[in-house]
């Protein structure tokens, strides 16, 4: 019976270290060299980012395989600038464009996320429809057009927009006959001055959204989603239809923005699908100082959807060669359409 024991023992410690020794295993490395950097940066990305279990499921991501596929790049020798190289293809096999490793040479950028898409947005097209006497305010541009439909442009949330700035407008155009808000080309910036200008477009309170944390090291280790809700606005609010225009580059706070504006009574989204970048940005540093950036926080929509990919318009609109040729905005000429229609 004891030779039998043994036996089941010695036979179940084959198994466990075949196991192992298939894995990857990763030990600690200190130290700045190329290995203990990729270590580090690898480390940090599997047990802070919080969309790896996601990924894979989206789109087949295996963090693991990127480790052992990338590990047989890293050399005792190679120098600082490959390096950088090298852990940049690693990160951009995220597909997202929060995570960004800086260094002296420069910061890592995924860029497929918008250039595989039509840039539907041209600046000089819009000159024709905000003429010459257009205001600017708060980072917001703004015209009355000739239809009596209200056109403002916000190229960034990066900037404060102030209460009596957002009156002021929102008070000149009372008399259009609706409002278009584009967001075209907005790469993100505060989320809280995102959230400020949607809540002109509501008159109760709005349940937008969830959010969580990452709580520890596994992949699925969140902390209970918390409702994100918007409060109306004591100023003045927008009391008839709008419609919101996005794009692919409508990124990161501006994609919140537009899931926000997704939950509005009166509010239509229009053009393409946004850009994503849903996760709340998150910083750490590996040894030799350089820095990576990477999201943390995931975001839902109100139905506890992801939103990591971009969030589908209500009525899809792409700009066409023949109105771009005479000068003209498919997508804001359309908008216009759905704003005097049923009035």
């Amino acid at each position: 019976m004891k030779l039998r024991n043994n036996s089941l023992f010695a036979i179940l410690f084959c198994v466990i270290m075949s196991a192992v020794s298939a894995s990857c295993i990763r030990e600690d490395v200190s130290g700045n060299t190329p290995q203990a950097n990729f270590e580090s940066l690898w480390r940090i990305i599997d047990e802070q980012y919080c969309f790896l279990d996601y990924k894979k499921e989206v789109y087949g991501l295996d963090w693991d395989e990127v480790y052992s596929r990338y590990s047989k790049r890293i050399t005792p020798t190679m120098s600082s600038y490959n390096l950088f190289e090298v852990l940049s293809e690693m990160v951009n096999e995220l597909r997202d464009g929060h995570v960004n490793l800086s260094s002296g040479y420069g910061s890592s950028q995924y860029r497929e996320w918008f250039d595989a898409y039509p840039r539907n947005f041209s600046d000089s097209i819009q000159s024709n429809y905000l003429g010459k006497d257009y205001v600017i305010t708060s980072g917001l541009t703004y015209q009355i057009l000739e239809n009596n439909i209200g056109y403002v442009y916000c190229s960034s949330f990066s900037d404060g927009i102030g209460d009596g700035n957002l009156d002021y407008m929102l008070k000149e155009m009372e008399l259009c006959d609706g409002l278009i808000i584009d967001v075209r080309n907005n790469g993100g910036g505060n989320l809280t001055t995102a959230q400020k200008l949607a809540a002109r477009f509501t008159n109760e309170k709005v349940l937008v959204g969830y959010m969580s944390h990452k709580m520890g090291p596994g992949h699925n280790e969140f902390s209970t989603p918390e409702p994100v809700y918007i409060e109306p606005s004591n100023g003045v609010r927008w009391q008839k239809k709008a419609v919101v225009l996005s794009n692919r580059r409508s990124y990161s706070s501006t994609n919140d923005f537009v899931n926000c504006m997704k939950s509005m009574p009166l509010v239509t989204i229009m053009g393409d699908k946004t850009g994503g970048g849903s996760g709340l940005p998150f910083s750490s540093e590996i040894p030799n100082g350089w820095l990576i950036r990477f999201s943390a926080a995931p975001m839902y929509d109100a139905e506890m959807n992801q939103i990591e990919f971009g969030i589908e318009p209500d009525v899809r609109v792409d700009m066409s060669e023949a109105d771009i040729l005479r000068g003209k905005d498919t997508i804001i000429e359309e908008a216009c359409v759905l704003l005097k229609k049923n009035q």
